[in-house]
């Protein structure tokens, strides 16, 4: 979903403080979109919202933690059982979740200018220091504007520089719209539209885990 018009700045800055170029902007989809599960929804920094989706509001998350310690405290508040985290010699561990809605929808994000090569994945970050539950949500917010529920593990993934540990999850608060400078788009997708997006050969064993359980 992206519009040829002219390269627009992200209202986030980045990690350094300076302003973030989007090259190829993300066209948003129509707010009826939102209500339609058949359909990919999407939306852009700052863009239009509906007041809810499947029931829950839509609403920045303003108590959202600041610190590492906050988000450990969020994350031991609904602790999940979790296997071994062993990382392969030379990858980074890292974290993230797959978020599905009530309608059954994944929510995915687009990297600014397909940063990495990514038309659109799943959000994800290096731990630096922090839990892998207490990560996937940190990153979670900050590229989604998402607040999101763990519930299980779900698999771990070796990626190009990174070995991955995905959770599965479900929304309870926050606005997409109030994404991080990491995201031009944040989208809302059908299970069997998520092969259009998920181009990347890394989330090929995250999808083929979402449709066995589907």
């Amino acid at each position: 979903m992206q519009q040829p018009g002219k390269p627009v700045l992200h209202p986030r800055l980045d990690d350094h403080g300076k302003p973030v170029l989007i090259l190829k902007p993300s066209c948003p989809s129509d707010l009826a979109a939102w209500s339609d599960l058949n359909a990919t929804a999407c939306v852009v920094p700052d863009g239009a919202m509906p007041d809810e989706v499947n029931g829950i509001p839509v609403a920045r998350w303003l108590d959202a933690p600041t610190t590492e310690t906050g988000w450990e405290a969020l994350a031991s508040q609904h602790q999940i059982e979790e296997p071994d985290f062993v990382v392969p010699h030379g990858y980074k561990p890292a974290a993230g979740a797959v978020i599905r809605e009530a309608d059954g929808r994944v929510w995915l994000v687009a990297p600014s200018n397909a940063y990495g090569g990514y038309q659109a994945t799943f959000p994800k970050g290096t731990l630096e220091g922090k839990s892998a539950q207490a990560t996937a949500l940190v990153e979670t917010f900050e590229e989604t504007g998402l607040c999101i529920r763990l519930i299980t593990h779900l698999v771990d993934v070796k990626r190009s520089q990174s070995y991955t540990r995905y959770f599965s999850a479900e929304r309870v608060d926050g606005d997409p719209a109030d994404m991080g400078w990491e995201s031009q788009a944040v989208m809302l997708v059908p299970l069997h539209e998520l092969h259009v997006w998920l181009t990347s050969t890394h989330d090929a064993p995250i999808h083929s885990r979402l449709k066995s359980a589907a």
